[in-house]
């Protein structure tokens, strides 16, 4: 049944990688927020703060389905009570500490296994991610030797909108050169990671079932993926080599 399917593209938060909880790691990127950028607050403050005004961007972001850029995001939402042409420089620093402030991020096991096989397998790989960042996830998949098994990296950060933004599915099979109904995507949220991409007219859509995900957005019984799946591994069963 999946004979037709040329490319597979993937989701990176709670697909191929989940955060670890690291108080140390997590107290140390609090820190540095505030050396950073020179606020006279108490760090626990500070990000206090900064949380409330996330919470604005992110429902704004949600609501409209676009991404602000990492300037944008700390020049006119985060900091703006900041010189923009101080913040500005390190609005990429900044947002690299804001998202280790909740965690580590790290692979699931396999991953790297996982896409190599796929990749061996005959299958266009390519990433479609919601991120507030432009530099984590090419970063990481530099230092974990993965940078060449990916066609394309699209970064909501970076191309301005967001899933379930059909139109974030359709400029990643143009970027490939592959026809929407022969791109897969395999994502953690059932609603976002499905809805775009049935409307984008993918050929199918997988979920991994991931509890962390799941209790902050349970499923809606008008969207149903194509696939479920428990372990990222049970995607070498559904796609045999081509």
């Amino acid at each position: 049944m999946n004979h037709k399917i040329k490319a597979i593209f993937l989701d990176v938060g709670n697909t191929l990688r989940i955060v670890i909880e690291d108080k140390d790691f997590m107290a140390n990127a609090k820190k540095q927020l505030v050396e950073l950028t020179g606020a006279q607050m108490p760090p626990d403050d500070f990000y206090a703060l900064l949380e409330e005004r996330y919470k604005v961007l992110r429902k704004r972001a949600k609501e409209m389905l676009i991404e602000a850029s990492e300037k944008e995001m700390w020049t006119k939402w985060m900091l703006p009570d900041f010189p923009a042409e101080k913040i500005s420089p390190l609005s990429g620093k900044l947002t690299r500490l804001w998202r280790d402030s909740d965690g580590r991020r790290v692979p699931r096991p396999d991953v790297k296994k996982i896409v190599i096989e796929l990749s061996k397998r005959g299958y266009v790989l390519g990433i479609i991610a919601n991120t507030i960042t432009e530099t984590e996830i090419p970063d990481w998949l530099e230092t974990d030797g993965l940078t060449g098994y990916f066609k394309t990296v699209i970064l909501s950060s970076k191309l301005g909108i967001r899933k379930p933004n059909p139109e974030i599915y359709l400029e990643a099979a143009s970027r490939i050169g592959v026809e929407p109904e022969y791109c897969v995507y395999v994502g953690d949220n059932p609603v976002r990671d499905v809805e775009g991409v049935h409307a984008a007219g993918f050929g199918m859509s997988i979920i991994l079932v991931e509890p962390a995900t799941l209790k902050k957005e349970p499923p809606r019984g008008d969207i149903k993926p194509d696939k479920l799946i428990l372990e990222l591994t049970e995607l070498l069963d559904i796609f045999p080599p081509r």
